[in-house]
C-alpha cells in the first residue's frame, strides 16, 4: 500500500512509535526512526531500520535538522508521525515548572516545528500524511496530569488547524488518541502505583485499567500501527482533522 513512500516517526525506538514504524514498513514504506535507547537496542534496530535520527525533540533546531536528515537519507518525507512524548504526574500546585516546560516542548511544540519544516515539500508533491499521536487526554482530563493534558489538547487543536490549512491539497493531518497502552511510559505509572499502594504489578495494571477503560484491556502498539496505516491510505484521503480515539472505549463514557 505504501511502496515508494518515505516516513519519519518521532519517538520510535520503543512502544507506540516503534509499532507504527513497523506497520508502515510492512506496507512498503521506508522509515527513519528517531529516539534514544541503550546502545544494544539501537544497534539491533539499525538492522531493521538503517535510517535513524538521535535528534533532541525538545530543541527546534534539532527538529529542523532531523527533517533535513530524513529528506537526504530517504529522498523526501511523505509521512510524518509525531509520536515523541514524556510524562510527569503531580498536583498542579506541586508541579515543577521545568517539567511543565519540558512536556509542552516535547509533547506539543515539537509537533508544530516538525510540521512547519516538512509541509513545504509535501505541498510541492501535493501529497502527504501527518499523524499526531495525541491521547484520550487530548479529549478528556485526569487529575495530576496538568502538563500532559494541556499538551495533548493542544495537539488536537494543532491537528485541526493544519487540516483546515491543507484541506484543498493532497495532504491530510489527523490525530490518534490512544487510551492505556503498555509502553515504557505507562509501565512507570504501573510501577509507581504498585509501589505506592503496595500491590502486585498485575493488580496495579488491573487497577489502572479499571479506573478508565471499560474493556479492561490495553491498546497495543500494533493496533495503533494498523490505524496509522489506514490514515495513510487512499481510503482515508478525506479523513481530515480527526481526533480518532482507540481507547476501549474510555471516552464513550
Amino acid at each position: 500500500m505504501l511502496k515508494g513512500k518515505r516516513a519519519l516517526v518521532t519517538g520510535s525506538t520503543s512502544g507506540i512509535g516503534l509499532g507504527i514504524a513497523r506497520a508502515l514498513a510492512a506496507q512498503g514504506a521506508r522509515v527513519m526512526l528517531n529516539g534514544f535507547g541503550d546502545a544494544a537496542t539501537l544497534e539491533a534496530l539499525k538492522k531493521e531500520f538503517p535510517a535513524h535520527s538521535g535528534a533532541d525533540i525538545s530543541k527546534p533546531a534539532d527538529i529542523r535538522a532531523m527533517i533535513a536528515d530524513a529528506t537526504r537519507a530517504l529522498g523526501g518525507v511523505d509521512i510524518l508521525v509525531n509520536n515523541a512524548g514524556i510524562q510527569h504526574t503531580a498536583p498542579i500546585e506541586q508541579f515543577p515548572a521545568e517539567r511543565w516546560d519540558a512536556i509542552l516542548a516535547i509533547n506539543l511544540s515539537s509537533n508544530f516545528h516538525a510540521i512547519a519544516a516538512v509541509l513545504p515539500q509535501m505541498r510541492e508533491r501535493n501529497w502527504g500524511r501527518i499523524i499526531n499521536i495525541a491521547s484520550t487526554h487530548g479529549l478528556v482530563a485526569s487529575p495530576q496530569k496538568v502538563a500532559y493534558v494541556a499538551a495533548k489538547h493542544g495537539v488536537v487543536g494543532l491537528t485541526k488547524v493544519v487540516a483546515l490549512e491543507t484541506a484543498t491539497t493532497g495532504i491530510t493531518c489527523n490525530a490518534i488518541c490512544p487510551g492505556w497502552v503498555l509502553t515504557p511510559l505507562v509501565q512507570k505509572q504501573v510501577d509507581a502505583l504498585a509501589s505506592n499502594e503496595k500491590i502486585s504489578m498485575e493488580s496495579a495494571k488491573t487497577r489502572l485499567l479499571s479506573e478508565k477503560t471499560p474493556s479492561k484491556e490495553f491498546v497495543t502498539p500494533e493496533q495503533i500501527g494498523a490505524l496509522a496505516v489506514f490514515l495513510c491510505s487512499d481510503a482515508a484521503s478525506n479523513v481530515r482533522g480527526a481526533a480518532w480515539p482507540i481507547d476501549g472505549p474510555w471516552t464513550a463514557q
